[in-house]
């Protein structure tokens, strides 16, 4: 078996699908990528047993062959070479031999057979999207997403396709993204959830991507197809959260103001926040909007005042602020608006510009109880 290669074209397309590659693997195997040639066609994949990906790179060949080579010592390697042509031979002795313009380099192969093969999907319904609308759903809620182990349904994103709009959403319970495109529909009903680990990958990969991108779906499985790349991965089992119930429908107070002004003021104060709670303090009256916070353990305290536009009653509501920044920061509108009702119900976060058309996107917010 051996094969010629452009070494960047390589190098590009091995970073993208070592990302999927485990630090600490339970099956050594998972350490390798696969190359499957194919006269001119060379397959290479990666798998974390969860997701696998792979990618059809254009190689000078006509043999045929299938071997396991390390992914660290491969891109090691890769990633010190100028742009030239690297030939890849497979040796008697259990070696793939690599020759560049300057020398020779030897790596121990496993053989093809001993990788895990990926999942093939049994009917599956199908959805169409841009590669970038697809990244922009990832980037605008995964951040949401939990953590928590003990709620596995609520570590992922939550895709819910209709036929008249397509709607992503994460929630760690504190706070809560809901993302949709009314442009978008798909031909059925279905709803599952994606793990962030190959949202994340798809995230970088489809960023301004005008590519199409197929998604494959069934009970268990996702497969993502674009460009000369296809992703598969398991899907998380369970029930979302009915997200709705908790989006509270009747907030008569409405507060809109600069959303970098707004974002600069809660940083800088979070600064003087207790260092636990993170919390600061709402108080909006009139056309003010008052920001603070107070650590009484330090004595740190810090305020600011705001111009703001406000229609309702005067009231103060206190918000972890590291929640209230990741959001901010996340929306790219020049105002946002802030509904409340109640100071212990969530306050509802929406950009007031800056959508496409047919693009929605709302933001919650679990409020904290202010100590007096």
């Amino acid at each position: 078996m051996k094969f010629i290669v452009s070494s960047s074209y390589l190098l590009k397309q091995l970073q993208v699908l070592g990302g999927i590659i485990n630090s600490n693997n339970t099956l050594p195997i998972l350490d390798n990528f696969l190359f499957n040639l194919d006269n001119n066609l060379l397959t290479v994949s990666a798998s974390d047993l969860e997701t696998t990906i792979s990618s059809k790179l254009e190689v000078e060949s006509n043999e045929k062959g299938s071997i396991c080579v390390p992914a660290r010592l491969l891109l090691d390697t890769l990633k010190t070479f100028s742009e030239q042509p690297l030939t890849f031979t497979v040796e008697e002795n259990n070696t793939i031999e690599i020759s560049s313009s300057h020398g020779k380099y030897a790596l121990a192969y496993a053989s093809g057979e001993e990788f895990p093969s990926a999942i093939e999907l049994q009917d599956p319904n199908t959805t169409t999207l841009l590669g970038d609308v697809l990244a922009t759903a990832i980037s605008k809620t995964i951040f949401a997403a939990g953590n928590d182990d003990l709620r596995p349904v609520m570590s992922g994103v939550f895709f819910q396709f209709s036929t008249e709009s397509l709607t992503f959403v994460a929630t760690d319970a504190h706070k809560l993204v809901k993302y949709t495109r009314e442009d978008i529909s798909a031909s059925e009903t279905t709803e599952f959830i994606m793990p962030k680990k190959p949202l994340n990958l798809l995230k970088s990969i489809l960023a301004g991507s005008e590519e199409e991108v197929i998604i494959e779906y069934n009970e268990s499985n996702a497969k993502f197809s674009f460009d000369n790349t296809e992703m598969i991965c398991r899907l998380i089992d369970g029930k979302y959260p009915n997200y709705e119930a908790v989006i509270p429908k009747e907030n008569p107070n409405k507060l809109s103001i600069d959303r970098n002004q707004f974002l600069n003021s809660v940083r800088r104060i979070s600064i003087f926040s207790n260092k636990t709670t993170h919390q600061i303090r709402l108080k909006i009256a009139g056309s003010e909007l008052n920001i603070s916070a107070e650590d009484i353990d330090y004595s740190n305290k810090a305020e600011e005042r705001l111009t703001c536009d406000y229609q309702g009653d005067d009231m103060q509501i206190g918000f972890n602020s590291r929640f209230l920044t990741e959001m901010l920061n996340n929306l790219s509108s020049d105002e946002v608006s802030l509904e409340m009702s109640l100071p212990n119900r969530a306050g509802i976060l929406t950009p007031v510009d800056g959508l496409d058309e047919g693009e929605r996107i709302t933001m919650l917010v679990m409020p904290v109880m202010l100590n007096s």
